[in-house]
């Protein structure tokens, strides 16, 4: 009967240690969740501890790879921007050099290339930003040492745990054997699996606080570069917004106002031809007009001006004081004729 008993004893024995065997293969990636209370209340708070900051620093490491996979990518997609602007920036250049007699158009496409070249710029120290404020210092901390090394930690003391779950149901058969079978050979196997087991105790204790240091400062860290890095990703793209919106809009307004000048600008003086001298009248300028280039006429309020020719832009060509160009058409009025007191030379 007592070999029996020792057969199936031996037998367990094999069981266990290939159960664990099992569980140290399988299990050793990472913290193993267990709501098995191991030792006392105080190790199940220091194992659900762990097993917390372990989920949260890998949480937070895999969303400092989104952020890191998220950052190659704007980069990959910045480079691809820089090529087709600058390649647009060209275009538009040569466009302006080769049909400068196009006016508005040609300088149009000349302010935009060279707009466009200062963004591709600022795409460039978006890049440069990315680069060296978000890629490098998370995949830094990524594969740090400090975060394996804490991690590492964690899972020995899971490993320890499971081995210790396994030597206190092996104190409990060598207790149930020796209530059984009170013989000297079973009570030392029970002290030799109580010793073992307070050896567990005393390790696990120790190393459980130093898991748990080692976790919570790398999740500390964690979370502090993380948000440091987001708000750089944020105050990067917001200053590379900016600045082309500040770029764009400064050669918006000079393109409209480029046209607008060549638009309302006095036409050409055309050559005068004898057939129209019927269209001549005479005006008398209501407002004072100060020429701003050699084609207008500068006019002082009650000046006299043969007006030869009247232009839908609202613009007027005519002569006073010996001197031709253009003048707004809204600044005289027709006359019949010069009153008496002024002299025929005050028009001519």
């Amino acid at each position: 009967m007592d070999a029996l008993r020792k057969q199936a004893s031996k037998l367990r024995d094999q069981v266990a240690k290939q159960q664990q065997a099992v569980i140290k293969q399988f299990g050793g990636t990472g913290y193993e969740s267990s709501d098995v209370m191991v030792i006392d209340e105080v190790e199940m708070q220091r194992h659900q501890q762990l097993e917390k900051l372990y989920r949260s620093t890998r949480s937070g490491k895999d969303f400092q790879k989104d952020i890191v996979k998220a950052a190659e990518a704007l980069t990959a997609i910045g480079y691809k921007h820089i090529e087709t602007g600058n390649k647009l920036a060209e275009d538009c250049c040569k466009y302006g050099a080769e049909n400068i007699n196009d006016n508005i158009l040609a300088k149009a496409a000349s302010l935009y290339g060279d707009a466009r070249k200062h963004v591709e710029k600022e795409q460039e120290d978006l890049n440069r930003q990315l680069f060296s404020q978000i890629l490098e210092p998370l995949r830094a901390m990524i594969i740090g040492a400090p975060l394996e090394d804490a991690r590492h930690l964690a899972q020995r003391y899971s490993r320890m745990r499971q081995e210790a779950e396994t030597q206190a149901a092996e104190v409990s058969r060598r207790q149930a054997r020796v209530r059984e079978t009170p013989i000297p050979e079973n009570v030392a196997k029970l002290h030799a699996a109580e010793a073992k087991m307070q050896e567990l105790r005393a390790n696990m204790a120790v190393l459980g606080k130093e898991a748990a240091a080692a976790l919570a400062a790398v999740e500390s860290q964690q979370q502090r570069l993380t948000f440091q890095r987001l708000v750089a990703m944020v105050e990067g793209e917001k200053t590379y917004h900016e600045g082309v919106a500040a770029i764009l809009g400064e050669v918006e307004a000079e393109m409209v106002s480029d046209k607008q000048q060549k638009v309302s600008a006095p036409p050409v003086i055309p050559t005068n031809n004898r057939s129209e001298k019927t269209k001549y009248f005479l005006a008398e300028a209501l407002h004072a007009f100060d020429a701003s280039s050699e084609k207008e006429l500068s006019l002082a309020e009650g000046d006299y001006v043969v007006v030869r020719k009247v232009n839908p832009s609202g613009w007027s060509e005519g002569e006073c004081r010996g001197r031709a160009g253009w003048f707004p058409s809204a600044y005289v009025e027709k006359r019949q004729r010069i009153p008496t007191s002024n002299a025929a030379t005050d028009v001519f």
